[in-house]
């Protein structure tokens, strides 16, 4: 299968390949933002945002759970036949909009499974880059990633008020379609075969797909349990915002002249001090331009996971690249479930909701739109909640502090075991040229 898959590519395997399946994804899904919240208001019109934050975090976690299963069966059979695989489930309930609104969200819900695409994705980028191009290209997918979810919103706004909502869902099932094809048809194989065991037949331990085995590593490390306690609390309220149209400026040439001038602890440092500033603002500001400038500081507040990402890459030994990233990003990945599940507890106690009744007004074309906004009911701006997240990036910032300048992450006596092939084989040595060895292969993402 595997083979039949790459036959049908175009030319060798590169970074653009997994930008164009990043950012076709997820601008489908950025499309159906405004549709999304009327059909959220509609379907549970108490409570709104409680049940997106419950909704959003059982996908998370069901993410969490099955990342390291995907990713140890990519090890196996390659990356392509589970790019397909994540962004067909991941697009699933897409077409379900409008058919059954309680059907999308339970599929969404369910679709948590194999919503794994960006970890395939960062191990496709891994399979094709050497250790010193590896920062940058991560910046690329981070930033395409950002540049898709934040234009494609206002796109669907837009042509929800025009068109109506129908055509929105229309617009975006075909954009996930055209990403499945582009899989199909044009994304070779990333994985060498010499990279993987020798047959598909060969056992898959429980300790690979256990999603808490990294995590149960992170205490046999003081500067690993740093870094993890940081991410963790800088992620946590991060993973219950939006993004903004700042983000595209994620990790381009910014990260690499900071990193270059300050370091990377001082990067980290600089990154959640931005962080602290923007949830601040959110949660104190009242006016629109507030919330503008604040998204300018949320530009320079995402510095913060892709250089704690490099500074694992560049520190780790080379034989525990996929322990040290394994921990870090299930970390990440656990935020994923919690954030949204706590922002929307955090809404519902401070009473945020959509407004109610909306406002329902037919156009020329004779659609019906249907406007809702956001205001708290009983302050002026949904405050808590930012100010919440700003504490807790206060507290990574304290433990940030701690992190030495130049840690060095190698095996403890008695702790990480030396790294090989994610089935026990020995790896083949790598000739001059070739791909180098993923990062996800002990511990996957």
């Amino acid at each position: 299968l595997d083979q039949n898959l790459n036959s049908n590519s175009f030319g060798a395997p590169s970074v653009y390949h997994a930008v164009i399946v990043i950012f076709l994804e997820f601008f489908a899904w950025g499309l159906l933002t405004a549709p999304t919240l009327v059909v959220l208001h509609e379907t549970f019109p108490k409570h709104t945002f409680l049940m997106n934050g419950l909704i959003q975090g059982v996908k998370g976690l069901l993410s969490f759970l099955s990342a390291p299963l995907i990713g140890a069966l990519s090890d196996v059979w390659g990356r392509k036949s589970f790019l397909l695989l994540t962004v067909f489930f991941t697009c699933a309930p897409i077409p379900l909009m409008k058919i059954s609104p309680w059907w999308y969200f339970a599929v969404i819900s369910v679709s948590g499974v194999f919503a794994v695409t960006f970890s395939v994705v960062f191990a496709y980028v891994a399979d094709i880059t050497q250790e010193h191009e590896r920062s940058m290209a991560y910046g690329l997918v981070s930033a395409t990633f950002a540049a898709s979810l934040v234009t494609s919103p206002a796109i669907g706004a837009y042509l929800g008020r025009v068109y109506g909502d129908g055509l929105v869902v229309v617009l975006a099932s075909a954009i996930a379609m055209l990403d499945i094809c582009f899989i199909l048809v044009a994304v070779p194989e990333s994985l060498p075969e010499k990279m993987r065991p020798a047959s598909w037949g060969a056992p898959i331990s429980w300790e690979q797909a256990d999603p808490f085995a990294s995590l149960r590593k992170v205490g046999q490390d003081s500067t690993v349990l740093l870094i993890c306690i940081t991410v963790f609390l800088s992620y946590l309220p991060e993973a219950g915002q939006y993004s903004s149209f700042f983000l595209y400026l994620r990790q381009t040439v910014v990260l690499s002249l900071l990193m270059r001038s300050i370091g990377n602890k001082n990067t980290i440092l600089l990154g959640l001090g931005f962080q602290i500033l923007q949830l601040a603002w959110y949660g104190f500001g009242s006016e629109p331009w507030m919330m503008w400038a604040a998204a300018a500081l949320a530009a320079m507040s995402t510095i913060t996971f892709p250089a704690i990402s490099a500074l694992v890459s560049r520190t780790a030994e080379p034989d525990q690249q996929g322990v040290g990233q394994g921990m870090v990003t299930g970390i990440r990945g656990l935020c994923n479930g919690l954030g949204p599940a706590l922002y929307g507890f955090i809404f519902y106690i401070f009473h945020v909701e959509l407004d109610a009744p909306p406002d329902s007004n037919g156009d020329s074309s004779g659609h019906t739109q249907t406007h809702h906004q956001l205001f708290p009911q009983s302050s002026i701006i949904p405050g808590p909640p930012f100010l919440f997240g700003a504490c807790s990036v206060l507290l990574a910032l304290l433990v940030a502090l701690f992190i030495p300048e130049h840690p060095h992450l190698g095996p403890r006596p008695g702790g990480w075991k030396k790294h090989s092939s994610p089935h026990g084989h020995p790896q083949s040595p790598q000739l001059p040229g070739e791909a180098k060895e993923p990062l996800l292969q002990d511990t996957n993402v």
